[in-house]
């Protein structure tokens, strides 16, 4: 269905039509599915109604979908909002008549009406702000209809200067127009008896395109085809942009996702260096800003500047902000980017950078341990030809070398197997070959299809042994390791291993420093730590009022054991401290 919406938009119109009409006649189903039916609407068929810019239809599905939903909650609703339109009834008349007043006195051409705001609106306010319903003010609004759009900004100069605007809810969704391509002035203003009115000012082309959307090419012959260009195009990058999540690698509930937050947006606009604007929603941050300019600025992302000043990456964009982003030569997609950003576009795009990274990262480390198996078996290391690969093809369902060197990483094939399976060689053939064994050498920088037990934290200079878990790769413990003691009984899963002698890269270590309280004590340890060129990353700190005695807990990043050991050193020389342990667990 998104590929026929892709390439023709009325292929949607004719869903939601059907949809529509499915929803008119639901009382005939059974109440779960009727339930089932009306949530399906709600999350995605109404919110789509209302990406195209189908107005009507759009408020029609949200009230058809909470009367079936919470049916005793909108009866309630529908008689309060009965009694209201009854007591508040002379309240609009006035309202309504000074309104066409106001503006006839300056000469301005209008036509003004009132509108009742929607049951489901005034439901989801209610919940959204826990208010009662004797609490929403704005039930009524009021829309005025000028014919061109310097009248929408006199007509709003005019009701601003009769009526006090509420500061902070003022749009102008004229200069900057939704993604569906609403365009309007939206003002709060103050009545004559105190209560609050929505006011929105718009063109009868706006008014058009406000109620039927896209749709408004078909339904309004005399709408010119330029005012809508825009909105067409909106709409259809946004179709091409759902096609393109279809398309990414992922399953069904990854691509649901991703249209929820896609069908949801409320807007922010910020600015690029060279002042264009980018629409954003609530509660964006640079990463998601950076994915909007495009997808490799996203992937590359390295730091950003918000407003001419260094901001970090999980910073929260406001409207007006102007954002700069800084790249690196290097692709820096990090899954921890998944915990802050909000757009489905980011979201998918560093799934799959993250996903191809990993691919990569664990193809290296597969052909690096298909080497070291090779080696064992005392074979020359152009013993395997690329005949060898196409035959081995063949049994593993069509899988090419990249594939099943990225599963030999991940833990999910066992290199000798491979290997015996690629030299057709028999389990006798690998028993008495397999005497003397390599051992891989671990640099630190293998990236995510090598990672560092979190029960042991092992550091260069610490005796080591990998463990191949699978779908995780290869994890690295220290040989006294109490964890990996557990899993020896699968030989053929453990990887001998040696640390690179010329690493430099910095690794975590837990230590416990029990010292004697007082005053300075935590700048004291910091800077003994910090003199051995040492950074602490975390620390917690216990104070125990019995003994006067406090354990301090710290992570820190050192280069190997050498370096720990400088560290202790540096902390042993303060008299406060009396003890010092290394954690493994």
């Amino acid at each position: 269905m998104l590929l026929a919406m892709a390439k023709d938009v009325r292929v949607m119109l004719i869903k939601l039509a059907d949809r529509l009409h499915n929803m008119r006649t639901l009382t005939v189903m059974q109440p779960q599915k009727r339930m089932r039916i009306a949530k399906e609407t709600l999350e995605i068929y109404a919110p789509i109604a209302n990406r195209l810019g189908l107005n009507d239809v759009y408020r029609e599905l949200q009230e058809l979908s909470l009367s079936h939903l919470y049916p005793n909650r909108y009866k309630v609703l529908s008689k309060a909002v009965k009694r209201a339109r009854g007591n508040r009834k002379e309240l609009i008349r006035k309202t309504l008549e000074s309104l066409q007043q106001c503006l006839k006195d300056h000469e301005l051409e209008t036509e003004v009406s009132g509108r009742e705001k929607a049951i489901h609106s005034i439901y989801r306010k209610m919940t959204k702000k826990t208010l009662s319903f004797a609490e929403v003010f704005d039930i009524y609004g009021f829309r005025v209809v000028v014919k061109d759009i310097p009248s929408c900004y006199l007509a709003l100069g005019v009701l601003h200067q009769r009526y006090k605007p509420v500061p902070g809810k003022f749009k102008d969704y004229i200069a900057i127009p939704k993604a569906n391509g609403y365009q309007s002035l939206h003002s709060t203003l103050l009545s004559p008896v105190g209560t609050p009115i929505e006011v929105q000012i718009r063109t009868k082309k706006m008014d058009q395109i406000a109620e039927s959307g896209v749709a408004s090419h078909w339904l309004y012959k005399e709408t010119d085809d330029a005012s809508l260009t825009e909105l067409q195009t909106r709409t259809h990058q946004w179709m091409q942009n759902l096609l393109q999540l279809q398309s990414e690698p992922g399953n069904a509930a990854e691509f649901l996702e991703h249209l929820k937050l896609d069908l949801f947006p409320d807007e922010v606009f910020v600015f690029t260096p060279k002042g264009k604007i980018i629409s954003l929603p609530r509660g964006a941050t640079t990463i998601d800003f950076a994915y909007a300019v495009h997808t490799d600025v996203g992937n590359f992302t390295l730091a950003a500047k918000v407003n001419h000043e260094s901001a970090p990456l999980n910073t929260e964009l406001r409207s007006g902000d102007r954002v700069e982003v800084i790249t690196s030569d290097q692709p820096t997609a990090n899954p921890n980017w998944l915990r802050f950003i909000v757009t489905s576009r980011a979201r998918a795009q560093i799934r799959h950078s993250v996903k191809n990274q990993h691919h990569e990262e664990s193809a290296v480390l597969g052909e690096r341990l298909l080497k070291q198996a090779v080696n064992d078996l005392k074979m020359a290391p152009d013993a395997i030809t690329l005949e060898h690969w196409d035959r081995l093809a063949k049994e593993y369902a069509g899988k090419n070398k990249n594939e099943i060197l990225s599963e030999i990483g991940l833990g999910k094939q066992l290199a000798i197997v491979v290997v015996r399976h690629l030299l057709a060689l028999d389990d006798d053939e690998v028993t008495q070959t397999n005497a003397q064994k390599t051992s891989l050498v671990i640099h630190g920088t293998e990236g995510m299809a090598l990672q560092f037990a979190k029960c042991c934290h092992p550091i260069p200079g610490d005796p080591i042994i990998g463990y191949l878990r699978k779908g995780h790769g290869l994890i690295i413990h220290t040989h006294d390791c109490p964890i990996s003691r557990r899993s020896h009984n699968d030989p053929h899963k453990w990887i001998d291993v040696e640390w690179d002698p010329d690493s430099s890269k910095s690794f975590l270590v837990k230590i416990r420093v029990l010292a004697r309280n007082g005053r300075g004590i935590l700048g004291k340890i910091a800077t003994k730590i910090s003199a051995a060129d040492a950074n602490i990353e975390t620390g917690n700190f216990e104070h125990n009022d019995s003994t006067n005695y406090a354990e301090i807990n710290l992570s820190l990043m050192v280069t190997n054991r050498i370096h720990l050991a400088r560290v202790i050193r540096n902390l042993r020389s303060l008299e406060e401290v009396t003890r010092i342990i290394r954690l493994k667990s």
